[in-house]
This record gives structure tokens, sequence and C-alpha cells, in this order.
């Protein structure tokens, strides 16, 4: 620390009880109350060097200062400057001698080498020039706010801070181990409004990478920041009353604000799971509109980088456990995003206008951006934001306080090309359907509408065909669709069209230990369904009539089942297989008239359509 050395006399003050005073030989004349100090000095050497006491000294030897910056040390090393007595300037004390100097008007106007105009050559040319000190100096005006601002300090060290960040020979000496900036820890230790003008005057020098930015956001954010939890917002109180807490919680949203507005331009010179945890803060702090609408489009940017944690963000203004209307932002922003990648035009976010956008329409909008060689995701990270969002809806389903359209809207936010699979959002269902068995016939199909039996693997498709939980039409579908898998296999497809007929035996049982005529009903589908795949075990004649008439007649029971709510989603079989059933039944008639003697061809060739069409899949 560089330390400078006033005057040359040596130190004759003297306090006795509550006073201050000088040893001389003449009697002192002057009578200053500073901070409940008296100092008894004498007029000619301070009012030659004060312009302030010249005023207030020319009607009364009796003066109060009140509120002197610095206190009575301050004034202290004023007036033993005014004596010639040695004072010791350095970092620790050159802001409030700086303050004090200018409140009593030690300037150049009154004598010439004043106190001020010897601080201000000290600071430019030794202690703005050093790191340890210009740091040093730079918190100091954080306890003299306004007396800074007004002399300019403040803006000279902030000047000289970032100088000393940019230049790329002063991180030689400093620089540590670490991945943050060597000077992050550094600027991290000062106040919020301190720290913000630094991170603007390094950005606007342009010489420092959006990286190296970053970084010093997110040490500052550790430092700084509270965490933030399922249960609310968590930070130590030092005496726990209500008046500090607010008090704290207001300072932070102003960090959060601040640290929102710092963020680099660059796309990843941030984490998502940063933008995340800022967004989490903003949240449960309530932080402004503005902030909230920043974070959400850089989180939108970069979303494939984050954890299915990053998004659970705890909700504050309603009764479900996170804040589903966050993500289902961020999700919106990535898709006009993409919807601008792709040359598409905006459109109106989905539920925007009271009405749901049909999924088709949003997955024509993320295939075309899919396409776009511009700042549209690669088909890799959609996927992965696929997984994601489905991770997601795992967790949120287990709130019972999260309504059905909120979960629906979250699932249909993903266009199809995202998911190749959709066993985890099959299990995102089973959950909501566990933890809400209250839900009505009509509110579970509106929910299930959002899977595609197609695409769930072997595994989740023998739960699913075990699952009561589920309407039969999403079973009837799963069955179907897996025998048409099957029946393009060779060997093992059997086994598992016999597991899968297995499955419907199970739960044919629970369905007739439930009782009802619901559950008779549903007893005769699924026996019908199960008579009619390659897994029965009865192929004569008989057995082949009677399948064909179990497909026609589940057909008919089926389009029978059709609801106004469902009008869109059509008959499956039509929409899926076009001609499955009538194709199936048509072919199980024609082989009724082959000869007996050929079971094996009856057996290859009972369901050629679902081979086809299952072939057809994999190219």
């Amino acid at each position: 620390m560089k330390l400078m050395k006033l005057g040359a006399r040596p130190d004759t003050f003297f306090t006795s009880g509550p006073v201050r005073s000088v040893y001389t030989e003449v009697a002192t004349d002057l009578q200053i109350l500073v901070d409940h100090c008296l100092f008894r000095l004498h007029k000619f050497p301070l009012l030659s060097k004060c312009l302030l006491l010249q005023a207030l000294c020319a009607d009364s030897d009796a003066v109060e200062l009140p509120g002197f910056p610095g206190g009575s040390e301050a004034f202290e090393a004023c007036a033993k400057f005014c004596y010639g007595i040695a004072v010791t300037v350095g970092a620790h004390n050159v802001v409030p001698l700086r303050c004090a100097a200018a409140h009593l008007g030690m300037t150049e106007a009154a004598d010439r080498g004043n106190l001020g105009a010897k601080l201000d050559a000290f600071l430019g040319s030794c202690l703005l020039r050093r790191w340890r000190d210009a740091l040093a100096v730079l918190r100091a005006t954080a306890r003299h706010a306004a007396a800074c601002e007004e002399l300019g300090v403040t803006s000279r060290c902030v000047e000289a801070v970032a100088i000393l960040i940019t230049d790329p020979g002063s991180s030689a000496s400093e620089a540590g181990c670490s991945s943050s900036p060597w000077w992050a820890p550094d600027v991290s230790e000062l106040g919020v409004d301190l720290f913000w003008r630094v991170m603007v005057a390094v950005k606007a020098a342009g010489t420092v990478k959006g990286r190296a930015v970053g970084d010093a956001l997110k040490v500052y954010a550790r430092r700084w920041l509270p965490n933030v939890a399922k249960s609310g917002y968590l930070v130590e109180q030092t005496d726990g009353s209500t008046g500090s807490a607010d008090v704290a919680a207001t300072n932070h949203r102003f960090l959060v604000e601040k640290m929102a507005s710092l963020l680099p331009a660059e796309r990843n010179a941030v984490s998502c799971s940063f933008l995340l945890k800022l967004l989490k803060a903003a949240n449960v702090l309530c932080a402004s509109a503005a902030t909230k609408a920043e974070l959400t489009r850089r989180a939108a940017l970069q979303l494939e980088d984050a954890s299915v944690s990053d998004l659970l963000i705890p909700s504050c203004a309603s009764e479900t456990l996170y804040d589903v209307d966050a993500v289902m932002g961020i999700l919106e922003e990535l898709a006009l995003r993409q919807a601008a990648a792709a040359g598409i035009p905006e459109a109106s976010p989905p539920h925007a206008r009271g009405h749901r956008r049909s999924r088709s329409a949003e997955s024509s909008e993320f295939e075309g951006a899919r396409r776009s060689t511009s700042a549209a995701a690669s088909h890799g990270a959609m996927v992965w934001i696929g997984r994601l969002v489905d991770g997601f809806l795992m967790e949120v389903a287990k709130d019972p306080n999260l309504p059905l359209n909120k979960l629906v809207a979250i699932a249909e936010a993903v266009p199809d090309c995202a998911r190749p699979e959709h066993d985890d959002l099959y299990r995102a269902v089973d959950t909501y359907l566990r933890v809400h068995p209250e839900m009505d016939k009509s509110s579970r199909k509106k929910l299930c509408r959002v899977l595609n039996c197609r695409k769930l693997s072997e595994t989740a498709s023998m739960h699913a065909a075990q699952n009561e939980l589920l309407p039969l039409r999403i079973v009837v579908q799963v069955l179907f669709f897996e025998n048409a898998r099957a029946a393009a296999l060779s060997g093992p497809g059997a086994s598992r069209v016999a597991g899968v007929a297995g499955g419907v035996k199970a739960l044919l049982a629970k369905t007739r230990e439930a009782g009802g005529e619901e559950a008779t009903m549903d007893e005769q589908r699924l026996r019908g369904l199960a008579g009619g795949t390659p897994g029965d075990n009865d192929w004569s004649v008989e057995g082949l009539q009677r399948a064909a008439s179990r497909i026609s007649t589940l057909r008919m029971k089926l389009e029978e089942e059709e609801d106004d709510d469902d009008a869109d989603d059509g008959a499956f079989v039509h929409r899926a297989r076009p001609g499955l059933v009538r194709s199936a039944s048509s072919r199980v008639r024609a082989l009724c008239a082959m000869p007996a003697g050929k079971p094996k061809r009856m057996l290859s060739r009972l369901w050629p359509s679902s081979r086809s069409i299952a072939g057809s899949e994999r190219h």
C-alpha cells in the first residue's frame, strides 16, 4: 500500500476528556465542536486554509460542524495539516480526508498547495494506478457516496479499476489458477452500484471477452445472491425482524435486475443453468417484468444446456409447487425464435387467444425452423429439449394442485420432431393420473391425447396395456400398434405378442374385480381385441370367423364411443392406420375359405397390412 506523508512537525495534539487541543505557548482562541468532540485551536492556521471557517468565525469564536464527513478523526487530520504536523495518507483514509477538505473549503482559492489539491494529485499519480489501492479507494467511496459523486472521486476510481481490468499486462502478477477472471473475486466485494458501474465500463472497453464478464457475474451472484429453495426465499437475517427482511429482499431484487442488465450479448457467455437461477430469484423476489422477460429470452436461446432441476422454479403467486407459466414462457419464446429463424410469420403465442393451438401447426413451425441453417436449434438440440421438458413434466405431475390444462400446454409445446419416443411423456401422464384419481373420463381423454402410442417402447407398451387408469381407446391403440410391430419381426415377435396378450388378461382380471356395467363392457371389448390378435390360440376356421366378427364389433363400438370434445382426435384406426381393421377383417373372411390343411400360411397372412405398415415405418 502506497503512503504519502504531509507536514514535518511532530504531533503536539493531546486529549483531555472530550476535549482535543494542541500544546503551544499561545492561548487558543477558537472552539469547534465535531461529532461530540470539542477542539480548542487557533484561528490563524485554520482560517488561512479553510474557507468555511472563515465564513463561520466572522461573528463567533465557537463553531459547530454537524454531520462532518469522516467525523472527528478526519477533522483532526485536516487541522494537523493546517498546523504543519505530519499526517500520513493512504488508501485507507484518503476518501474521508478528501471529503473533509472539500467540506472545509481547503482549495487552491484559500491557499496554494492546499490539502484538496495534494490529495487529488496523490490519487491520480499513485493510488489509482495500483490494483489493490484503487479497489480499496473505490470501496471507501460507498461510505461517502454523495460527496464523492460531487467531487468526481467515484467516477475516477471506477474508470481506473476498469482500465486495470482491461489492460492485458495488468493480470500477470495477480492471475490465479481458477477458471474465473483474476479480477472477479476482488470486484465481487463491491456494492451492487459500484460493481454495476465497473462492469459497464469494462464492457464498454470491448477488450474483455463476454465469457469473462459472465464468469464475473457468476462469482458476484455466488457472493451476494441468496439461495432459492422450494419453500421460497432464503436469506440470513441479523436480527430476524420483518423490516430487515424487507430491506434485504429489496436489495437482492435490485441486484438481480442489475445483473440481468449486465448479461453479455454472446450466446454462451453464461450457462443456461445460471440464467434459470437468476430467473428463479427474479420470480421469488418479484423482480420487474422487463427483467423476467430478458432472462426468459436468454434462457430460451440455450435451453438445450439446462437440466430438469434448473426448470423447477418455485411458484409464489399460485398454489402450485412450481411456476409452470415461466417454463411455458421459455418454450413460447423458443418457438417464436425458431419460427423467425425459419422465415415463418410471427403468430400469437399458444393459448394467447383462449384456444389451444393444434400440435400440427406447432410441429410445422418447429420443423421448418429445424431445417434452417441460421439461429435455429439443430435436431439433436431439439431432441434434448424434448427429453428435458418430459423430465420436467414427470416432476410437476406429482403436484396435486397442478391444473390439467397447464400440463397439457407444456406437453403440446414440444414439437413431434423433438420426441422420437414417448416413454417419459407416458410416465408423466401415468403419474398425473395416479395423483389425480378423481379425474373424469373426458379429462383422462384430454390428457392422454398428447400421447403417440406408436412411439412407446415395448416396456412402456406392456405397462400401458395393464394400466387401468388409461382410457380404453389408448389401451386398444397400444395393443394394435404393438401387434403391428411384432408382426413385422420374426421369431421373437410372437413372444412379445403373447406378452401383450398376457397383459390384457391381467387387466381383464382387474376389471372383473372392479365390477359394474362399464367394467363389464370394457372387459368384453378387451376380450374381443384379444380374440382378434395373433396371440389367440384358436386358429380354426370358426376361430378366424369369430376374430373377424370381434374386430368389426370393436371398430363399431369405438366409433360409437366418440365424444364431441374428441372430434379433432378422430378414430385412431382412420388416423394412424387407414383401412387396417377393414383390410384385416376382409382378409380373415378370405382366409376362412382356404383349405384347413394350411394353417401356417393362414398364420403368416392374417396380419399382412400390419407388417407392411411397420416395415414402412422403418424406412
